[in-house]
């Protein structure tokens, strides 16, 4: 099933690596990395950039902060190198990182590289020679679940990453920070981010415990088996990763999980295709989950909320960069389209009362 590997593209205009710095780097510090290097790009990604390196016979994966970002906190890339080192250990699906450069003199920014996990990605459509019966698709969801599951029964402490966050009092800090980032960022008037942002302000519930958590879990995240694409061999892009309350987690993975009866609109945006026949539902998603994990799953309406909020405002940022010229990748052009749409189904949820 090679052909449904994850492919990658020529690096995007302006997101171009210094190929003779690069190369003296992993000579120096990668072992086994040899020569030529030549370097490409994965799709999709809004974030940190990320590049297939080969080194000669290595195959490497390379995470940049964007260029033009001027924002540490959300770029820091000694943080995800830090977390894979030590999660890695505990939880193989997370990449297993090999170097760490602070200098920006190499690339123009610190950088880390990590062991490519080749496989499946699932992003906005089904890779082709790539089978997906609903039966397939089903248990595909269960491991969707229970990989989340398995992550949050980590112990952060014996991991190593004790100190990786701020539980308590997490979900109040999220709630008032994203409102913040929302301020921030804003270029137009869109009412709706600012009636679901009250209404979170309103709602917030009491801590749920408190657990490694991804904070960006969704299938073009995930790397599939390729001979079994229902078995996980690999969870990416951990910048956002921290100890918090679990069931904001599941909240975010609830948010981009879109279902065949979601409006068109939304379907559009969906970060992959959560909503082929034999889909779970997003009430099923958290039911399971539950049963998984003994929490108690009956307030997820906040959490779903809360997880369109975020990414609203994620969509705004992307878009506040791309309008202040930081950069020119054409696909955020359309970014503040998905910031009316997904803060109105925020509101649409609110009111309906249901996920």
């Amino acid at each position: 099933m090679t052909d449904a590997l994850d492919r990658t593209n020529p690096v995007r205009p302006g997101e171009e690596l210094d190929l003779s710095a690069l190369e003296r780097y992993l000579g120096a510090h990668v072992p086994g990395a040899g020569r030529p290097v030549t370097v490409e790009q994965f799709p999709s990604g809004h974030s940190n950039l990320t590049y297939l390196v080969r080194a000669g016979d290595r195959e490497l994966v390379l995470r940049r902060p964007p260029f033009g970002s001027k924002v540490k906190s959300a770029h820091d890339m000694g943080r995800e190198h830090r977390i894979l080192s030590r999660l890695h250990v505990v939880y193989p699906p997370a990449p297993k990182p090999l170097a760490y450069c602070d200098d920006p003199s190499v690339l123009g920014a610190p950088f880390y590289v990590m062991e490519r996990i080749r496989g499946v990605v699932l992003r906005r459509s089904v890779p082709k020679g790539l089978a997906l019966p609903p039966a397939t698709v089903r248990r595909l969801c269960e491991s969707f679940v229970d990989n989340l599951a398995v992550l949050h029964g980590l112990d952060p402490a014996a991991a190593g990453l004790g100190d990786l966050g701020k539980p308590e009092g997490y979900v109040e800090r999220q709630v008032t920070g994203w409102t913040k980032r929302w301020h921030d960022a804003k270029t137009d008037d869109v009412p709706h981010v600012d009636e679901i942002a009250a209404w979170l302000a309103a709602r917030i519930p009491a801590e749920r415990g408190a657990c490694i958590i991804h904070n960006d879990y969704k299938y073009d995240n995930l790397v599939l088996d390729p001979e079994d694409p229902t078995r996980i061999v690999g969870v990416l892009d951990w910048e956002m990763s921290t100890v918090g309350d679990p069931l904001m987690d599941l909240g975010t993975a609830l948010g981009y999980w879109v279902e065949a009866t979601d409006a068109d609109e939304i379907r559009t945006f969906a970060f992959g295709p959560t909503y082929l026949p034999g889909s779970m539902t997003r009430t099923e998603i958290a039911a399971r989950y539950g049963d998984q994990t003994g929490r108690d799953v009956s307030n997820m309406l906040f959490y779903f909320c809360f997880a369109l909020f975020k990414t609203a405002v994620v969509a705004q940022q992307i878009y506040y960069r791309y309008k202040q010229g930081l950069t020119h990748d054409e696909r955020f052009a359309a970014m503040i389209i998905g910031t009316r749409l997904l803060s109105e189904a925020a509101v649409r949820a609110a009111e309906a009362g249901r996920i």
